[in-house]
């Protein structure tokens, strides 16, 4: 037998049994087809792979549908499913009109690709996921991306439950989105329902480690959960929300009756995403709790309304750096009594709620030991050794520099008495525009058990003004160099306000520091103006 058509024109050999031979030692099924389109040769593999096709049948009208249709529409190229094997085919023309047909098993290669795009999709599904989870830090949030991310590619319907915040809550509280709904909706689940939903009530008790499928499920069991017209469930599978302290609740993925049921990687990609889920869930209470107990600080330790003091006008300014708790290390507090007041400026080392608590602590010091000693000097002195009187003080090495001052009002202004504790210095504000600081000095207090501290007096004539004010006013850096706003651009400011009510004065300075930050970050800010009032 001699046949052309090989790649360089190369004949077959003449001996046809060893060409019969070397096509059956071939791992490819061959056919091959005359000039009328009817088989001629079928090779041992093609004979394995396609036992409907023999030798003088007609290819165009085959029993492999793919191949057929090929052959029909002149295409040199096919792919079909034939008996449970996915088969690919590609047409070579030989001599004449016949063509040579070589027809591959891919099956086992098809199951390689199809189980890689698979692995693809579940870790891009879990990275959108995770990056979502992520970054939701409220409770509300985490159960609407948990129960909204699982659709449709885990579930038709996903259903989150999540563990009663609260023990006396009667019933669980439940979040549903099914595929086609505009929106999740939301809804308590009575005690029936965790009683007969087989795997629930453990999974909410921390109980179930791993996924539950459960065939069969039955309409009544799950109709609170069902969006409507959504018909008899198929599978149904019952997943525990793990965290740190328990169970954070249970997520339900239901899938219609027609699709396939949960698998192993199914069962496994979802024990996945709900163990995020609870994750990021107990990460939402653990924030919603710290931001909770901040919000306690913050009403503690904002600075108070301030009171009227005969003879003085007083305002005060106030920003926290930590903008998201407006907590800082930053204070200030009036005490009156009845010869006039005490007033206290401080600036806490440090930022945050570490500074806020020795914050908290200088200020509950000094409305204490006011009540025995309301000198300046002598007070500071006394709030210093009762900061290393503190149990931990020595572990915190924290300390504070303060103003502390005393207003007495007299028949011509007030007289101002300030000690100081390593702060910068007040500005007295005259009518007429003149800016001048008053030197007080001092170290700060609760850095040494032997500090020294200083004292200086003066005398507010009615319209003058005393502004003392944290280095966060003149420590702001702007965007534009590397700058800071300064105490010379803070004496301007000020001259420009002079004759302005405190107020005024308070909100021209902190308008002139936001301008210059352009929006930057700064470092906490107070401020305390006293003005000694005209005689009535």
């Amino acid at each position: 037998m001699t046949t052309t058509g090989q790649p360089g024109g190369t004949p077959l050999p003449a001996d046809s049994q060893l060409a019969r031979e070397l096509l059956d030692g071939l791992a490819e099924a061959v056919l091959t087809t005359d000039e009328t389109g009817r088989v001629t040769l079928v090779n041992a593999m093609a004979a394995e792979l396609l036992p409907e096709i023999s030798a003088g049948a007609e290819l165009s009208r085959c029993a492999v549908a793919g191949l057929a249709r090929a052959v029909v529409g002149d295409a040199d190229r096919f792919d079909a499913d034939h008996h449970g094997r996915r088969l690919r085919g590609a047409r070579r023309q030989l001599a004449g009109s016949r063509y040579a047909w070589y027809i591959r098993d891919v099956t086992e290669e098809q199951v390689r690709t199809d189980a890689l795009l698979a692995e693809r999709s579940r870790t891009a599904f879990l990275a959108q996921a995770g990056s979502r989870l992520g970054l939701s830090l409220r409770r509300d949030q985490v159960l609407l991306a948990t129960t909204t991310l699982a659709v449709p590619y885990l579930a038709d319907v996903a259903v989150t439950l999540p563990r009663p915040a609260a023990p006396a809550e009667p019933h669980a509280r439940w979040i549903r989105y099914a595929d086609g709904e505009p929106a999740p909706v939301a809804g308590l689940a009575g005690s029936a329902l965790t009683s007969t939903v087989p795997g629930l009530a453990e999974a909410l008790a921390g109980g179930l480690a791993e996924p539950s499928p459960w065939l069969d499920a039955q309409p009544a069991e799950l109709a609170a959960l069902l969006p409507p017209g959504f018909g008899p469930p198929g599978m149904v599978l019952v997943s525990p929300m793990p965290s740190a302290g328990g169970s954070a609740g249970a997520l339900l993925l239901i899938r219609r009756a027609g699709r396939a049921g949960f698998n192993r990687r199914d069962t496994e990609l979802a024990r996945e995403f709900a163990a995020r889920a609870g994750a990021a869930l107990a990460t939402a209470d653990l924030h919603g709790e710290q931001a909770h107990l901040a919000r306690v600080l913050q009403t503690s330790l904002l600075p108070p309304e301030l009171p009227n003091v005969p003879g003085v006008t007083l305002a005060g300014g106030y920003r926290a750096a930590e903008d998201t708790l407006r907590i800082g290390g930053d204070f200030y507090e009036v005490f009156p009594h009845p010869r006039g007041a005490l007033f206290a400026l401080g600036d806490v080392c440090g930022r945050g709620v570490g500074a806020a608590v020795l914050t908290g602590r200088v200020r509950q010091s000094l409305q204490t030991l006011r009540l025995v000693e309301q000198r300046p000097l002598e007070l500071v002195q006394l709030l210093n050794q009762a900061l290393f009187d503190a149990p931990d003080a020595a572990r915190r090495s924290q300390f504070t520099t303060l103003l502390l001052g005393s207003l007495e009002r007299g028949p011509a202004g007030v007289d101002v008495r300030i000690a100081g504790g390593g702060h910068p210095a007040p500005l007295l504000v005259t009518t007429d525009g003149t800016v001048t600081p008053v030197p007080v000095g001092g170290m700060p207090v609760g850095a040494l058990t032997a500090a020294r501290f200083a004292e200086a007096r003066v005398h507010l004539d009615p319209g003058d003004l005393l502004l003392a004010y944290t280095d966060g006013v003149t420590e702001a850096r702007g965007p534009r160099d590397a700058a800071t706003f300064g105490e010379a651009r803070l004496r301007a400011t000020l001259a420009a306000a002079a004759g302005q009510p405190p107020a005024a004065l308070i909100d021209r300075v902190l308008q002139a520091v936001d301008d210059w930050l352009d929006g930057q970050a700064h470092d906490d800010i107070a401020m305390l103006a006293v003005c000694a009032s005209a005689p009535v």
